[in-house]
């Protein structure tokens, strides 16, 4: 017997995405600003993961994530793994890493305070859990779930 497999295209160069929770994937092309006039792009989305169930793959010829980039994208998928390719192998897989403090990642929700205002103070949250990712506001306090750090972006 033949198992049907999913294939699809090798990329040269760029960044693989991998371990996405199900159906979150165009949350974090968003993010990325992506799709783009110039950067081509595969997404595969609720596709069968003995890991997860179901996953999203996102993978992006000729671009690798930025340090900034890697930081919001692990708020909005922090079980995903970042594979480097170039010249069609893999040279570096690791998983994305949460932090247990942010620094000028994502804006507090909380219209009033303090970073939202004129005054020249960047965000800073604590990690408050990780999956789920719940994130508090180190001057206002106001805590912050998946919902509302997808909406920052």
């Amino acid at each position: 017997m033949v198992k049907d497999e999913l294939k699809v295209k090798r990329i040269k160069n760029g960044t693989v995405i991998d371990h996405i929770k199900a159906n979150r994937a165009l949350n974090i092309l968003s993010m990325l600003n992506l799709p783009d006039d110039e950067t081509p792009i595969m997404v595969a989305i609720n596709v069968e993961s003995s890991h997860m169930g179901k996953k999203d793959i996102i993978k992006i010829e000729g671009r690798e994530l930025s340090q900034e980039e890697v930081d919001k994208l692990v708020l909005l998928a922090p079980q995903a793994t970042l594979n480097i390719i170039r010249d069609y192998e893999n040279i570096r897989k690791s998983p994305v890493e949460l932090k247990d403090e942010l620094v000028g990642v994502v804006k507090c929700s909380n219209p009033n305070c303090i970073t939202n205002s004129n005054e020249p103070i960047e965000n800073r949250f604590y990690v408050q859990n990780k999956e789920p990712v719940k994130l508090r506001c180190y001057y206002c306090e106001r805590t912050m779930d998946y919902e509302d750090i997808e909406s920052q972006f």
